[in-house]
């Protein structure tokens, strides 16, 4: 019997959630970071300007097992303007986003305000300027995982993504790992 390999990696932005470069521009990938196992692939993916937990596997059945609704996934997103509880309890239902062109509504969501910042990683990025206008902290769980669903969500309430944080799978959390660090996975701590 084959005996697979997990990790949890902390995806630092501007890095691809991929092992392959396939456009012109060049990006960090995933073995650039760490030397994961022939055959390891991520779980799901991330955007190269998100940043945060990512799961990574030789497992193809555990990887699908992950991305199922089964397991939630909790996003820490910073929004623009000061979102409101009409914003909220739109997420909360369910929103219209386009996914491939084609109108879809998202499954109910839970959406919060996120008052505990001091847990937030330093930003990468240069910080926005204030002068732009206030920003929010929210905490978005949601079971599916469509192509860059969170920021559609946000954009549709009227409160555009600045930036984007995926805190936890399951129960597993990013903790205090840091951008590119890499540790092996116990799939008991789902």
């Amino acid at each position: 019997m084959v005996e697979h390999q997990d990790f949890i990696l902390h995806k630092p932005v501007r890095c691809l959630s991929q092992f392959v470069q396939n456009g012109k521009r060049k990006k960090k990938l995933l073995g650039d970071i760490y030397d994961f196992p022939e055959g390891t692939m991520a779980i799901g993916r991330l955007d190269a300007d998100t940043e945060g937990l990512l799961l990574l596997t030789t497992d193809g059945k555990f990887s699908a097992d992950v991305r199922s609704a089964k397991f939630e996934k909790e996003y820490w997103v910073q929004v623009d303007g000061v979102i409101d509880e009409l914003a909220l309890k739109n997420l909360q239902e369910g929103v219209e986003i386009s996914i491939e062109g084609e109108s879809y509504k998202t499954l109910p969501a839970k959406a919060t305000l996120h008052d505990d910042i001091a847990h937030i990683p330093p930003n990468p990025r240069k910080e926005r300027d204030p002068s732009h206008g206030p920003m929010s902290w929210i905490k978005l769980v949601i079971n599916e995982g469509k192509f860059r669903q969170v920021r559609k969500m946000t954009a549709v309430v009227g409160h555009p993504t600045i930036r984007l944080i995926r805190w936890r799978i399951g129960n597993q959390t990013l903790g205090d790992l840091k951008p590119g660090e890499v540790r092996r996975l116990d799939r008991k701590e789902l």
